[in-house]
């Protein structure tokens, strides 16, 4: 599997990562599945807790619902079904937080047995969230967090067990050490870094856990820790990597040749900074909301496209209807943007964190994408208003690399992207 690779490949000091895809946004897995045959690579793609479970999440899907969905765009892009390797985020009692300790776990075991079957095989167990009769007022004990992960774990073993068609086995991430939810505030300047005693602390409980549980063989399998590498994004703001921070923990790892660092939240962060990065052993770059902002700019751009060469009276009136469905049903955002009522409007539009990205399946939002798309599929569109709106991608139609066409643009925004993950995981970019 790739992602052992990785591993061997940290311990001969050869720099190599892969990047996680966190979307289940059909342009982006496009994007990505186009971008990663060009380049022969296998393809990395996570779901989220919420965002994929047995009840469905907030997707609307279960896990064998989310693999047939990525596999019936597998085939739309001729992508070979056998390159994808998906991965279960976060699994664990997220979801269920309010309920006793034992309702939720029971309910995250049903959840992990559900990613399994589905052929999910990079699993994160997280288990640090206080549930409904833990002690709310103050951390859950590091003792008591890597104890329901091996728990989970053991689910995630009983149920690969009895699977009828063989595949590699699942491998385990553990470490909860995570982005702030939400994202960071405005007015902090720095991200407190994983410090090495939590680092070693988490691996050495788990550790311990696993083997109280006689997963002695599937703890082989745990190729990666989540911590936190001092990477974030508030609204407006990106808190950039600063690897001499990061300096002690990449040496600890070092100590434990079977695992990297695996880092969330790294969207927005410099070529330079993701490769960093990868060099200093955070060997899975996970990247979400980015890919998603990338679609958002070239919707608005396409949207301005639309408003120079299509009648008023058949316009889409794209950025005016999205946000009065997000006004509409404001739970996905109203949590997240403060201020005053113009920041929360340009935050709606224009934020880092992107929670555009949450109304792109709304049905209303489907239908005023299909209106804005078939608008600009039934004219041509001027190289002039390309060069003014989406420059880069002017240049790619001028060089014949792209398709003077409304979703080619769209995928190629997305794959401005991928291309510098690529780079920075030691992958091949086609000249």
């Amino acid at each position: 599997m790739l992602l052992e690779e990785i591993i061997n490949s940290k311990n001969i000091n050869k720099a190599v990562g892969i990047t996680s895809i966190c979307s289940a946004n059909k342009y982006v897995l496009k994007a990505a599945m186009q971008f990663e045959k060009k380049n022969n690579n296998k393809l990395l793609i996570e779901s989220t807790s919420n965002q994929v479970d047995q009840f469905g999440g907030y997707t609307g899907m279960t896990p064998s619902d989310f693999v047939a969905y990525v596999k019936n765009i597998a085939e739309e892009v001729d992508f070979s079904f056998n390159n994808i390797i998906f991965g279960g985020d976060h699994l664990g009692p997220n979801v269920w937080q309010n309920e006793s300790a034992e309702s939720a776990l029971k309910k995250a075991e049903d959840q992990i047995r559900a990613y399994v079957s589905a052929g999910f095989r990079k699993i994160h167990l997280d288990t640090s969230f206080p549930l409904g009769d833990d002690n709310r007022l103050k951390p859950l004990a590091p003792s008591i967090i890597t104890k329901r992960a091996a728990r989970l774990c053991a689910v995630a073993e009983e149920v690969y067990s009895k699977l009828t068609i063989p595949s590699e086995k699942p491998v385990y991430i553990i470490g909860t050490e995570v982005p702030i939810p939400g994202g960071a505030k405005e007015e902090e300047e720095t991200i407190s870094v994983t410090t090495t005693e939590d680092l070693e602390e988490t691996i050495e409980l788990s550790k311990n856990a696993f083997y109280e549980k006689g997963l002695v063989e599937a703890w082989e399998r745990v190729i990666a820790v989540v911590v936190q590498p001092g990477v974030e994004f508030s609204d407006t703001k990106v808190f950039k990597y600063n690897r001499n921070k990061a300096s002690k923990i990449k040496n600890k790892i070092e100590e434990y040749p079977n695992l990297v660092l695996e880092a969330h939240s790294t969207d927005y962060q410099s070529k330079t900074s993701l490769t960093e990065m990868v060099n200093d052993h955070f060997g899975i770059l996970k990247v979400g909301p980015w890919l998603t902002f990338a679609i958002r700019e070239a919707f608005f751009a396409l949207a301005a496209i639309e408003n120079e060469l299509i009648d008023i009276k058949r316009r889409s009136n794209f950025r005016y209807e999205i946000d009065k469905v997000m006004k509409e049903n404001p739970k996905y955002w109203k949590n997240h943007y403060h201020g005053t009522e113009k920041e929360i409007e340009l935050a709606r539009s224009f934020s880092y964190s992107d929670r555009i990205r949450y109304y792109w399946t709304n049905k209303k939002v489907l239908i005023i994408i299909d209106k804005l798309m078939k608008n600009l599929y039934e004219i041509n569109i001027p190289n002039t208003l390309i060069n003014q709106y989406l420059p880069t991608q002017y240049y790619q139609i001028m060089e014949n690399k792209i398709k003077n066409d409304p979703e080619s643009l769209v995928i190629s925004k997305v794959t401005e992207v991928l291309k510098i993950y690529s780079s920075a995981c030691g992958g091949n970019i086609e000249k």
